[in-house]
């Protein structure tokens, strides 16, 4: 049996009609066919605080999964933050304020030293664009490298080299994948494999007359299953992008601002420097910003031809909810935190894997953890998992080529009585599985594993 590719928005949504549900039939009006909700049934929420959240019905969940709170829901300081400066002054980006210019240097701070140059936005979407852009000016070339599961946002260009989001139809010409660095596609050494395969997807993209604008990459691999290890891959694949005439852009709308526990950027767990770093979602807990940060003469390569500006990216009120962002992380001690509190989930998630044949595999860094499920249909079991997990009130995703993956990201803040409650779920949630394997799947083959051969470039 050969596992079906599964769309990202696919993952754990709710599919069925409104029935007596007046909220969710205005919903489904309203949206139409883009109307994306968690769960079989959707939860109505009124409020959140640190890692929980409040339903409708007075149930509280924690949430295991919500990475765009990075530093808790409605985290007070954040909340002063943006109310404070939103009642004073809401500006657009056309005009001076210095909360901007503060948050931008605390924010560059955090970088290595040549990316000295920063575009904010609104969306990860808008930060993974304009790479792109820019990218192919810097070029002079069209093609991007991306893995075969990844998802980088969600307008024309991006959607374009993000196959999480593909449905029907095939592969942009313009665009090559490449497997996630796994002893499944590629043997013994993993990050060799993967930094050949993207050799290899370079000479194809310029064979095809497209050449390499840029290898587009999360540091951890999100989409595909949660990729973190081994470190250093990501140094090895940009050098074989850069060989080639292309960039390397680091994605950190996931990873970013500490959730591997690392440092504040995942691609510092690779050693290497990015010529372009997006992020996102964590930057505002909440609030809607995003940023690109790169070289100045990347940058300015891109404005001698094209004008660019963000009506609402570079405002006083984003400003402040960053600069919150900053000292929550900072005064909270929140990397350390997520180094920690990580350290304690994958020992106890791998304890519990190596006693259980429906697991295939734990892996991640810090409060970015994926678990893979064992099976010949997982993405129905990851499917059940999350179920079941809601009804013991933790919250959880899915991720990988077929939703293989559960997918673990809670707020930076995570209690040691939180990660308890969720590990205690977890084990009730496995109870309500099929105890055994059928016979055809007790060989411990990963999802990844059954899918058809990785051909570099593909």
């Amino acid at each position: 049996m050969t596992a079906r590719t599964r769309p990202i928005l696919d993952m754990n949504a709710f599919e069925g009609d409104a029935g007596d549900d007046a909220l969710l039939a205005r919903r489904l009006a309203n949206f139409g066919a883009a109307s994306v909700l968690f769960y079989d049934q959707p939860i109505e929420m009124v409020r959140g605080r640190g890692a929980w959240m409040e339903a409708a019905d007075g149930t509280s969940y924690l949430d295991f999964y919500n990475n765009v709170m990075s530093v808790g829901h409605c985290h007070p300081q954040v909340v002063a933050a943006i109310a404070a400066q939103a009642a004073e002054l809401a500006i657009n980006s056309r005009y001076l304020h210095p909360k901007v210019e503060t948050y931008l240097e605390r924010l560059k701070a955090t970088l290595p030293d040549g990316l000295a140059n920063a575009v904010l936005c609104c969306s990860g979407s808008e930060a993974n664009d304009l790479a792109m852009r820019i990218a192919m000016k810097a070029t002079g070339a069209r093609g991007f490298i991306v893995t075969e599961a990844a998802y980088h946002g969600n307008t024309l260009a991006v959607t374009e080299i993000s196959p999480a989001s593909w449905k029907r139809g095939g592969r942009p010409d313009h665009v090559r994948l490449v497997a996630a660095p796994t002893v499944a596609a590629y043997g013994p050494d993993p990050a060799a494999g993967f930094a050949a395969a993207v050799a290899a997807a370079a000479a194809d993209l310029e064979a095809s007359g497209f050449g390499l604008a840029a290898f587009i990459c999360d540091s951890i691999l999100s989409s595909d299953g949660v990729y973190a290890d081994p470190a250093g891959f990501l140094a090895s694949a940009a050098d074989a992008a850069r060989a080639a005439g292309g960039l390397y852009i680091a994605d950190e709308v996931q990873p970013g601002f500490g959730r591997t526990g690392a440092g504040m950027w995942g691609f510092a767990r690779h050693g290497v420097v990015p010529d372009i770093v997006t992020m996102g979602k964590p930057m505002g807990d909440g609030y809607p910003m995003a940023g690109m940060v790169t070289r100045p003469d990347l940058l300015a390569r891109f404005c001698d031809d094209t004008g660019y500006f963000n009506t609402f990216g570079a405002n006083p009120v984003a400003a402040a909810a960053g600069l919150a962002v900053l000292d929550a992380i900072r005064e909270e001690g929140m990397i350390a935190n997520a180094a920690t509190s990580g350290e304690g989930l994958l020992a106890a998630l791998r304890e519990i894997a190596a006693k259980d044949e429906r697991i295939a595999e734990v892996r991640g860094a810090g409060l970015f953890i994926g678990i893979e499920m064992n099976g010949p249909d997982a993405g129905m079991t990851v499917r059940r998992m999350t179920e079941a997990l809601r009804a013991r009130r933790v919250l959880i995703g899915a991720a990988g080529r077929f939703g293989e993956t559960l997918k673990i990201r809670p707020p930076l803040s995570l209690a040691a009585d939180e990660a308890d409650f969720f590990l205690d779920g977890f084990r009730a949630a496995l109870d309500t599985l099929p105890v055994s394997l059928p016979p055809r799947a007790q060989k411990r083959l990963p999802a990844r594993a059954r899918a058809a051969p990785k051909v570099p470039g593909r």
